[in-house]
This record gives C-alpha cells, sequence and structure tokens, in this order.
C-alpha cells in the first residue's frame, strides 16, 4: 500500500470510528506512528477537516463524510448483504474483495443509517457450507476471463451403459451461474460437440490449458437458455401429508399434480428416470412409481438391495 493508498484508507477508518489513536492506526496499517503523525499532517493540508492530536486521537469534523454518497438503510442492507452473499459464493479473490467493500460502504454511512442497516441485517443471514468446488470455482473463472480451454475430469450424476461414471473431458467455459445454491459452468464439451452444463463440485483434477477459444458469434451467458429436452414422464401417489417435501426437494422436475382418491398424483418431466431415483428412495413408502413400468422395476430392484443389507 503506497502514501496516497493508505491516507484514503485513515479517512475511511476515521470515518468509520469516532476516535482513533495514532498508535492504533500504526498497528492497523502496519507501519509506525511517526508516519501517522505525518500522514494526518498532509490530509489536514489536503483540507480533510481532521480533529485532535497526538496523545488524544483523532477524528472527523461532524458531518464531513468521503464519498459524497448517502444511501437509505434499506439501500445500505443490500449493498451489505451482497458482500455478504459474495464473501461466502465466491472464492478468495473476492472473498477478500467483498469484506473491502463491506469496509468501505460502511465507512461512508452515517451513523444513524449504519445503526439501521445493522438492526436489519440482525434480522437476516446467508448460510452456506463453502468448500465444495471453491478451488475450481477460481479456476474457472479465471479461464473464462482469458479464453482458454480446461481439461477436467468429470464424474457424471447417472453411470454409462459400461456402469462408469469418470469421463475426461476438455471444454471450452462460457460462463458460470448460480443455480439453488450449486455453481454450474456452461461450457462447449469437445467429446459431446455441444453446449452442456458442469457442476463444479464433480469437477476433479482441474487445468487450465493455454490452447484459447472464441465465444460464438453473439453468445451472451444474461441471454443463453438451455434447451428443454426433458422429454421422458414419470408419474408417482403420493401421501398428501409429505407434498411439501415434494416440492421442497423435486420442484423443478414437476410437470402437474392432482388429488385423487387415494392420494396424490404427481407428474414428472425428466431427461433420465434415473434422475429422481434418490428423491424417490428418501421419500421411502410415502410414495409409489405408476409409471413407467421400467423404472418401477428399477424401484423394486433397489429396495430389494437395501432389504438384504438390513
Amino acid at each position: 500500500m503506497n502514501k496516497t493508498e493508505r491516507q484514503f484508507a485513515i479517512m475511511l477508518e476515521l470515518q468509520r470510528s469516532k476516535v482513533l489513536r495514532a498508535e492504533d492506526l500504526a498497528a492497523h496499517f502496519e507501519t509506525s506512528v511517526r508516519t501517522i503523525y505525518r500522514d494526518m499532517q498532509a490530509l489536514s493540508e489536503a483540507g480533510v477537516p481532521i480533529l485532535g492530536s497526538p496523545g488524544y486521537g483523532y477524528s472527523l469534523m461532524e458531518g464531513y463524510f468521503l464519498p459524497p454518497v448517502g444511501f437509505t438503510a434499506e439501500e445500505a442492507v443490500a449493498l451489505l448483504m451482497g458482500t455478504d452473499m459474495i464473501e461466502q459464493r465466491l472464492d478468495g479473490d473476492y472473498k477478500a474483495a467483498a469484506r473491502a467493500a463491506r469496509s468501505k460502504i460502511e465507512a461512508i454511512l452515517p451513523e444513524p443509517i449504519r445503526e439501521a442497516s445493522a438492526d436489519v441485517r440482525e434480522t437476516m443471514q446467508f448460510l452456506h457450507p463453502g468448500g465444495q468446488g471453491e478451488n475450481e470455482l477460481g479456476q474457472v473463472r479465471g479461464a473464462i476471463l482469458e479464453r482458454r480451454k480446461i481439461r477436467m475430469r468429470y464424474l457424471k450424476k447417472i453411470p454409462d451403459s459400461d456402469g462408469k461414471r469418470m469421463s475426461d473431458r476438455i471444454v471450452a467455459p462460457y460462463g458460470l451461474v448460480l443455480v439453488q445454491g450449486n455453481w454450474i459452468m456452461i461450457a462447449r464439451c469437445e467429446l459431446r460437440q455441444e453446449i452442456r452444463h458442469f457442476r463444479l463440485s464433480r469437477m476433479r483434477d482441474v487445468t487450465v490449458l493455454e490452447e484459447r477459444f472464441n465465444l460464438p458469434q453473439g453468445f451472451k451467458l444474461s441471454q443463453y437458455r438451455p434447451p428443454d429436452d426433458r422429454n421422458v414422464h414419470v408419474t408417482i401417489q403420493v401421501n398428501p401429508e409429505i407434498a411439501d417435501k415434494i416440492t421442497e426437494t423435486a420442484s423443478f422436475y414437476i410437470e402437474a399434480s392432482e388429488q385423487r382418491e387415494h392420494g396424490l398424483l404427481v407428474r414428472f418431466r425428466v431427461r433420465q428416470p434415473e434422475e429422481l431415483l434418490p428423491y424417490i428412495l428418501s421419500w421411502g413408502g410415502d410414495v409409489e412409481v405408476l409409471e413407467p413400468d421400467s423404472f418401477r422395476n428399477r424401484i423394486r430392484e433397489e429396495a430389494e438391495k437395501i432389504r438384504k443389507r438390513y
């Protein structure tokens, strides 16, 4: 941090705190007390209304704010909670940037707005376990910005016909999307020769290659919509008492539901019935697969495997 950056940062710290001693500022910026004295003198000469003196502490004249931006409590909450979410959801570089941005925003808020926004933020919180795909997120983000291809091993959700789930891929990453708490990479796969979606938590041995790529003409991530290729229907009968569990865990797949005499009839639309397998098993005896028969038999086979283990 050079002298100019340090002096600006000192002003931000003074706006955040009512009074700061030179010793506290020196410890915070890892410099000497004498250097802080010189910084204070330079800021005063530049017209910054600093009050105080060595041995007592420093503060800014009441009513002085830099930069001259005003926020309502609601606006401040939106900005500060945005930094909270970024700190939890993005990789290391942005974590540090989010903390720095939050510090600057808090510093320029008048005390009444800062206190009001703090009260509101205490009533809401983002919870995210973190760690899942964080390293891959940094690599992929860098590859997207530099337009470099990626080599990886990908753990598919559903095995191939040979039973293997791991697949080697080389892809051109176009962008990242956060879907239901999971980072998804939108990329053109050289193996499949089309745009595919890859969940970062399933990516292994990620390597950013020197080979570059160009985005397709006119491609914009904000306008990209994947084709809806869910053409297989699965119908189940559900105990109405767990209807909330169905909608909470598998709402993406639900096409329609209808109350019948013997229970709730729910119809799903999927690419492959196996996508629903973990959900069906987790709902246990409160659901029954009605169709297709092949998937009904698959559930029976899995239930038999479970019975044998117990």
